[in-house]
């Protein structure tokens, strides 16, 4: 009733859709860097959209199944075979009792997600099985998975209809929208303009804590500090440096640089897709269209429900 880890890949971690209302103790939610990609997974393989889910990020790993089951792969096309076969992307597949998963390298995207029918019966840790690395709590043992392990897969009493995309479900993430944070107005408008019109490289210094990014440096019209405050997750800060850092699933729930923006829910899971080396650039949109694209991206994964 398990899989065996044969090969783990760089990082590869069990996740959910987040633990919620425990950043008072200092405890970010955690969850799934790119939450869209996971729900379609758990919803391709008939699962509650919030099942646990295998995150793979750059590179996959190697899974023996110890029994028979009936899994996917989304978020990023990473390479993937079953058996020495070309395994599918973001479709449903059964595999067979002693069948080998061979997970390699990206084909773009930073993020692959492994979903099997049942999620993987892991004890809850505060609400969630999800991993948060930094802290090594929740998850398989709080850390990443590694060679030798067993992940037991769970049951499912009712099973619902399995998804089928017609349509390669990709995220661009050349563009991140982005609204106004709280500290804007710290920004002349020459800083606002850079900080709008240049590209941004994604730092190899980043983590599912916060993705660093290089570029031209912004600089306040005030010092660079404030008074700690709560951090929200997507939160863009502007250490002295000059140079941002998103704060993400992982984030400090505290902290005193000042936010010039925040990314908007819509597209955090861009963000999950980010590697370093990636480029992009921000786009500023007002709180009434971050909510309209918000209730867009919850209405096309509804709709997956119930495409024929």
């Amino acid at each position: 009733m398990s899989i065996s880890v044969l090969q783990g890949g760089l990082q590869s971690t069990v996740q959910d859709l987040g633990r919620n209302g425990y950043a008072h103790y200092g405890i970010s939610a955690s969850g799934a860097a790119d939450a869209v990609s996971l729900r379609i997974g758990n919803l391709l393989v008939g699962n509650p959209e919030d099942y646990s889910g295998l995150e793979m990020t750059l590179t996959g790993g190697e899974y023996q199944f110890n029994k028979d089951a009936f899994i996917a792969l989304s978020g990023s096309e990473f390479h993937a075979n079953l058996d020495g076969e070309t395994f599918p992307f973001q479709q449903g597949a059964y595999i067979r009792k002693g069948q080998i998963l061979h997970i390699g390298g990206t084909k773009k995207g930073a993020r692959c997600y492994l979903c099997v029918r049942g999620g993987f019966d892991i004890p809850k840790y505060l609400s969630g099985v999800t991993t948060h690395i930094m802290s090594g709590l929740g998850g398989f043992k709080g850390r990443s998975i590694e060679k030798g392990d067993e992940l037991k897969i769970g049951s499912m009493k009712k099973v619902s209809q399995p998804i089928v995309i017609k349509e390669s479900h990709e995220i661009n993430s050349s563009i991140i929208r982005i609204s106004k944070g709280l500290q804007y107005d710290w920004y002349e408008e020459n800083a606002w303009s850079s900080f709008i019109s240049q590209s941004y490289t994604v730092s190899e210094k980043s983590s599912r804590m916060g993705v660093r990014l290089k570029g031209n440096p912004i600089q306040s019209n005030k010092e660079n500090e404030i008074l700690t405050e709560g951090i929200p997750l997507g939160a863009i800060q502007v250490p002295g440096g000059g140079d941002p850092i998103i704060s993400f699933v992982e984030h400090q729930t505290t902290g005193g640089y000042p936010k010039i923006a925040n990314v908007i829910t819509a597209d955090l899971c861009k963000v999950g897709q980010l590697k370093p080396g990636d480029s992009f650039t921000f786009q500023l949109v007002s709180i009434e269209e971050g909510e309209r694209l918000r209730l867009a991206q919850e209405s096309f994964i509804q709709s997956l429900k119930n495409h024929d």
